[in-house]
């Protein structure tokens, strides 16, 4: 599946929070309905069992409890893709990406092996760190190998990893500095790398075993003697289609945090949608919020010409680039790790369903045995009746008159949000202020501070659908009125 990945260490966000968040997108011209759960230990299965590979894993029979955004309909898997387990470690998983002809023909991928459908759940319930989830997940794809190119992101509240496969069997990581954010679209995105920290004391960097002898025996190494090691050009591709389908992703969102530290537009800009140098990670000129991380997620583009959107866009170019935001948008899941809070209220998960460009960020917390039924009751069959229907039946209908559309989206978009965080607020506060704090307690405040967020969540979806339907209805061509005679 065609993703987007940003991921934020604690330095560089507003409260201190590590950050990871990503796009899930459908393939092709398809769309999959999803739904976000809580899996208890008791439906965490003993025997997994492969849809698409049919590769079978005895798991160990001590899973935790673990949220996550599975497939409404399972035909082709669970595809869990994003999740908290309950001792505090995050991850989301994955974001398709590149290879090329030499690493694949030195360690092909395996048909039977494991790939995105199965990843959470083989690895979210039984890790206690990020870097426990690196080791379990470089583990089974040595021993299993993959079918597919994959980049997979794990946080707890001190560390952001990023972890890439390479050919079947192989892989490499690095955790994201603390000061730093990462974009990941997708293509191979780790650029420099310290092949003698991640084959020694693995500080930052963490690999495979026998990483140095694959390169060597493969002639992957595209550097010149003395040059720092370039992972991305080593076992990247290099194509023209990364040019409209992923440099400018990746462009797009580090002009927008780092605005002013090069030049991206224009003919002598240090980097343009076609660069295939684009750092995989940067410090940003300011801390990042949940709200940029939103607004870049959503991205079509806006405020430069291949904005599909713009009326003064050249239409040369209109169209050109495959966006961010886009219409086969899955679902955008973001999760928070608060320092400053108690560790039973500690972490939010936020999540938008179907097309960011007409959706809301929705904040939840992800310490409960419950989700609100709203946002749990996805289906194959098309209803208003949950958040993630309801989202892409408004951007079918938005899309065709954005311009009209846009300024109730935007409201939509700011009410949601903001009251979500004044949810989130007087319930930290209440919890924050009892004498005896349990985290049965704790489960039972946040869960019923999730359902007071799906109470508002689905009372302005459907105020907001009534306005597009509203809209969308007065611009029918077989619209007419005696007045207009």
């Amino acid at each position: 599946m065609s993703c987007t990945t940003l991921l934020v260490g604690k330095n560089a966000t507003f409260d201190g929070s590590t950050m990871i968040a990503r796009n899930e997108d459908s393939g092709g011209t398809g769309f999959e309905p999803k739904k976000f759960i809580v899996v208890k230990p008791e439906e965490q299965p003993r025997e997994y069992v492969s849809v698409i590979s049919k590769v079978k894993i005895a798991l160990p029979d001590d899973p935790m409890r673990y949220t996550a955004m599975p497939n409404a309909d399972p035909k082709e898997g669970n595809w869990a893709a994003a999740g908290v387990n309950t001792a505090g470690v995050s991850m989301t998983a994955t974001e398709t990406l590149t290879s090329n002809e030499r690493v694949l023909s030195g360690d092909p991928l395996v048909k039977e092996g494991i790939g995105e459908e199965d990843i959470v759940t083989l690895v979210l319930p039984y890790i206690r760190s990020a870097r426990d989830g690196v080791k379990r997940l470089g583990g089974l794809l040595e021993t299993y190998g993959t079918y597919e190119m994959n980049g997979i992101a794990f946080s707890d509240i001190d560390e952001v990893w990023w972890f890439e496969t390479i050919g079947g069997h192989h892989w490499i990581a690095r955790r994201v500095p603390d000061d730093c954010y990462a974009v990941g679209p997708n293509y191979f995105n780790l650029d420099e790398f310290d092949l003698e920290d991640a084959c020694g004391e693995q500080k930052e960097y963490m690999a495979s075993a026998d990483i140095k002898e694959f390169i060597a025996a493969n002639h992957l190494d595209l550097s010149f003697e003395g040059d720092p090691f370039d992972a991305r050009t080593t076992f990247g591709s290099h194509s023209d289609a990364d040019h409209v389908y992923n440099t400018p992703r990746a462009w797009y969102i580090e002009r927008y945090f780092n605005g002013s530290t090069y030049f991206w537009d224009g003919p002598h800009a240090d980097f343009t949608p076609r660069s295939d140098d684009i750092p995989f990670c940067m410090a940003p000129e300011r801390k990042i919020t949940v709200e940029d991380v939103k607004y870049v997620l959503s991205s079509h583009y806006q405020g430069t010409i291949y904005d599909p959107y713009a009326s003064s866009s050249e239409p040369l170019h209109k169209g050109e680039l495959r966006p961010i935001g886009i219409n086969r948008n899955n679902f955008l899941s973001l999760t928070q790790i608060r320092p400053d809070k108690p560790e039973s209220i500690r972490i939010l998960e936020w999540i938008a369903m179907g097309s960011n460009v007409f959706n809301a960020f929705v904040p939840l917390y992800a310490n409960v045995d419950k989700a609100p039924d709203y946002f749990a009751n996805g289906s194959a069959h098309v209803t208003t009746e949950n958040f993630y229907w309801a989202n892409r039946i408004i951007a079918a209908m938005a899309d065709a008159s954005f311009a009209k559309c846009k300024a109730h989206i935007e409201r939509y978009q700011l009410a949601v949000q903001t009251e979500g965080w004044k949810i989130i607020k007087e319930t930290d506060r209440e919890f924050e202020a009892l004498k005896h704090k349990t985290n049965a307690t704790a489960i039972r405040m946040q869960e019923k501070a999730n359902e007071k967020i799906a109470a508002m969540v689905r009372e302005k979806t459907d105020e907001l659908l009534n306005n597009v339907l509203r809209e969308r209805s007065n611009e029918m061509k077989i619209c007419y009125a005696r007045a207009d005679a």
